[in-house]
């Protein structure tokens, strides 16, 4: 292509030094097989390279850029962990898990703290995501799931997962807990809410015997134009948990209503701080972060003692180092008290006030409960529901 461009555009001839070629039709003829034959050597390699990709990673062994967390410390070894990333991915998976904190909450959070990515940079709500899907942090290699030119995800079938030889993050059965709760809720850019799509107790309500979410299914009598739904254990769906405790709406809703209105009827009510809002996990990782920077200027002394750095080099990491613990010390300083205790009674008023009436939709229902309630635990068999509040 660009030897035609230069010949017909400019005028100029490519001529080759190892390939003595005429300029005659014999010589036009010769040059094309030659191509023809680097091309068809270009697509071997290429599909050698990719058949020895796929049998390495069939075989479980670490072939791509490590993730936040991992480090390749020698080629072809499998990779290590590096203990400060590693926190951090515990940290996301704990907050993904144990809070109702998304994405996006759990970047700002980050942020927040000061923390930063394997490059250095910022989190994301889709960095986060991508964290929370990736089975590197169970102990598995994931390989094949995307087009290497187009980067568009291939098809679930074409992916190689495989067990890998090197020590896992995030216990399996967190990492399945976080991906369960990422399949229910996640829906990408341009498709429908979960509180559109079924309704505003969605992601809400727990079962009793295993702690999984009540998802939601519905059904419909075409002969009366009836619309049913149903709540019924998300795990016991799977055949992970042995409790049935399906439920329709209309049994349901009456009772956590009830609850509602005995619990805002009441002086005090027991709740939680959201874990956005509490203090000392924060406290203790700006602690941490102390403790790194001692250890960072304890290593800049020893080198410059030991003539690894001279003096200019020393004293420029010194200011640097100073500087970030200025900023850490100001953090400190800034952190705010521990939040006024709030009329839990008067907010759960105002909740119920919204989801017992028709006037409001879906996703204001599901808006104004998700302010207060963290989760709701429903037990069948003795027909109670346990509501757990948070501020």
């Amino acid at each position: 292509m660009y030897k035609s461009m230069l010949r017909n555009k400019c005028g100029i001839e490519v001529i080759s030094i190892t390939e003595n070629i005429g300029g005659d039709i014999y010589g036009g003829l010769i040059e094309r097989i030659i191509e023809w034959m680097d091309e068809f050597y270009s697509i071997r390699l290429a599909e050698d390279v990719t058949r020895g990709m796929t049998e390495n990673a069939l075989r479980g062994n670490f072939q791509a850029s490590p993730a936040l967390g991992y480090k390749v410390e020698q080629k072809g070894k499998p990779p290590v962990i590096v203990p400060d990333q590693a926190e951090i991915v515990k940290l996301i998976f704990d907050k993904y898990t144990g809070s109702t904190m998304g994405f996006y909450e759990i970047a700002r959070y980050l942020n927040s703290l000061g923390l930063k990515t394997r490059t250095g940079g910022e989190f994301e709500a889709r960095g986060v995501r991508y964290i929370i899907q990736n089975p590197i942090y169970k102990g598995y290699l994931r390989w094949n799931r995307s087009d290497a030119n187009s980067k568009k995800l291939k098809d679930k079938s074409e992916w190689i997962i495989r067990k890998g030889n090197f020590e896992a993050i995030i216990p399996e059965e967190a990492w399945n807990l976080a991906n369960e709760r990422l399949e229910r809720e996640y829906h990408p850019r341009g498709g429908v809410a979960i509180s559109m799509r079924r309704h505003w107790l969605s992601g809400l309500v727990k079962c009793s015997a295993c702690g999984a979410t009540l998802s939601t299914s519905v059904q419909k009598d075409s002969r009366y134009g009836r619309t049913y739904i149903n709540f019924q254990c998300y795990r016991y769906l799977k055949g992970k948990c042995s409790s049935n405790h399906r439920i329709s709406e209309k049994k349901l809703v009456p009772l956590i209503l009830n609850a509602l209105q005995e619990d805002m009827g009441k002086s005090y009510i027991e709740y939680e701080y959201a874990p956005a809002t509490s203090l000392s996990s924060d406290t203790c990782l700006y602690e941490e972060q102390m403790q790194k920077l001692e250890l960072k200027e304890k290593r800049i002394k020893e080198a410059y003692l030991d003539g690894v750095d001279t003096l200019e080099e020393y004293k420029e990491n010194k200011k640097l180092l100073e500087k970030e613990r200025a900023a850490l010390e100001e953090k400190l300083k800034s952190r705010p008290a521990e939040p006024e205790p709030v009329n839990m009674p008067g907010r759960i008023r105002g909740v119920y006030d919204i989801v017992s009436s028709e006037k409001y939709s879906t996703e204001e229902k599901h808006a104004a409960i998700t302010s207060v309630v963290s989760k709701i635990v429903f037990d069948r068999e003795n027909k109670e529901i346990s509501i757990h509040y948070y501020a």
